[in-house]
């Protein structure tokens, strides 16, 4: 869902769910005539994966029914591994390593997913007939490979301001927030009709005591001695109020003058010259969003679980929710799997931009207590419930970032594809024929 989702939880429970795809068992790899397919930086592709992975994508495309066309899927999986291999090799000669200990809550995770134990999930992949120390290898690819992923492509993401504008805009959020300043003056009036050389004289009074205050006076004593408005007594300090109720002349003047400096050059207004200084300057929370208080129910993908098995389930679960069998929070905590689901999918309050696109979209569409079909994304296949909406004040700073999480998230495809593609154009890669 966010950037902040753990990785290795992602990796495992996939990687569990694929294993014996990944990894076949002796009898088919005697069958098949096991052989190497492709060389990746001295990591070998063999045609007992391959073909375990096509047989999958197969049966997965006839559950669902639709017919493919075997070579190309096959050309598909080969593509697949072989960028699996890159990313792997890339990752270990970058010196990114995952430690037992790591790998070990990762096999644990997988367990609780699959709601079974350790022990149970050894004896589930023997009785499989997959090897125990080739699944935690392939675990610990998966999980380098995701990490490595998502390090290097945000990388490679960049998002402009003008973009962060013209995504607010097309969501009509005002960013604009109102800035609140508190300013002290000193004020040389001019009588009104003065000459020339009344003005003169009133201008150089005001530019005698800049250049105090700028020679290094303090500001509050020069303005009990010279200036001529009301608030000389308090040393010139108008006091802390919205920029909305200050002169826009004077707002204005000090645009670019930082807190606790003077205004390098007089202010001339209707009353007479001013001498200014920003004795604070403070930001208010004046945007107003709609956060969402929602909860989900989340089945992975995997080569195991295609995104059509698992719509499947969840349009079951969604038929459960709606007649009043079933309570969502119930069916989260069964068989959600990600870390809400022990407290029944909770996802909790969030601002538009936490979560990625396409889970947005959706449950923006939904009233509260609504219930989503499924809904895909690059985490699995989710059912949203939307609990309460509200509108609250943030800040604009707050709302420029997630509108700019939600724009390097609709970029992060493209951006993967051509990181991959880089990769790819960079590795050793030899494919071999079938032997006769």
């Amino acid at each position: 869902m966010t950037d902040s989702i753990n990785v290795w939880r992602r990796a495992a429970l996939a990687l569990a769910l694929a294993a014996a795809a990944v990894t076949a068992p002796a009898q088919q790899r005697e069958r098949n005539g096991d052989y190497i397919v492709a060389i990746v930086n001295q990591e070998a592709v063999t045609a007992a994966e391959v073909e375990a992975r096509v047989q999958r994508a197969l049966q997965d495309a006839a559950r669902a029914g639709e017919r493919l066309a075997e070579d190309l899927v096959r050309k598909r999986v080969i593509d697949d591994l072989v960028e699996e291999r890159a990313i792997v090799t890339y990752a270990r000669d970058s010196g990114m390593r995952v430690e037992d200990p790591e790998l070990d809550r990762a096999v644990q995770s997988v367990a609780a997913q699959n709601q079974i134990s350790a022990d149970q999930l050894r004896s589930r992949l023997q009785a499989e007939g997959i090897d125990y120390a080739r699944f935690r290898a392939n675990l610990r690819d998966q999980i380098l490979i995701e990490r490595v992923r998502e390090r290097e492509v945000y990388q490679r993401i960049r998002v402009t301001d003008g973009e962060v504008d013209r995504y607010l805009a097309q969501q009509n959020i005002a960013t604009q927030a109102d800035v609140e300043l508190n300013l002290a003056q000193i004020l040389v009036t001019v009588p009104e009709g003065g000459d020339d050389a009344v003005v003169a004289a009133r201008k150089a009074r005001a530019e005698q005591a800049l250049a105090r205050v700028r020679g290094g006076e303090d500001f509050g004593v020069v303005a009990r001695e010279i200036s001529e408005d009301s608030n000389k007594e308090r040393g010139g300090v108008i006091g802390l109020r919205p920029s909305a109720r200050l002169p826009d002349l004077f707002v204005e003047a000090v645009r670019s003058v930082p807190a606790g400096e003077v205004r390098s050059e007089l202010l001339r207004s209707g009353a007479g010259f001013h001498v200014l200084k920003v004795v604070e300057r403070k930001e208010t929370t004046a945007v107003k969003v709609t956060q969402t208080h929602a909860r989900h129910i989340l089945v992975r993908t995997s080569q195991q679980v295609s995104a059509e098995v698992a719509a499947r389930r969840l349009v079951e679960f969604r038929r459960l929710i709606q007649s009043g069998q079933r309570r969502f929070e119930d069916i989260a905590r069964q068989y959600s799997e990600d870390g809400s689901a022990p407290s029944g999918g909770n996802l909790g309050w969030f601002s538009p931009g936490t979560m990625v696109p396409e889970f947005e979209a959706a449950m923006n569409q939904l009233p509260v207590g609504g219930v989503s079909p499924p809904v895909q994304s690059r985490f699995g296949v989710h059912l949203i419930q939307v609990v309460e909406r509200r509108d609250v004040a943030v800040e604009a700073r707050q709302v420029r970032e997630q509108a700019r999480n939600v724009l390097r998230e609709s970029k992060f495809d493209d951006a993967y594809s051509e990181w991959a593609k880089d990769l790819r154009d960079r590795s050793y890669i030899e494919f071999r024929e079938p032997p006769v």
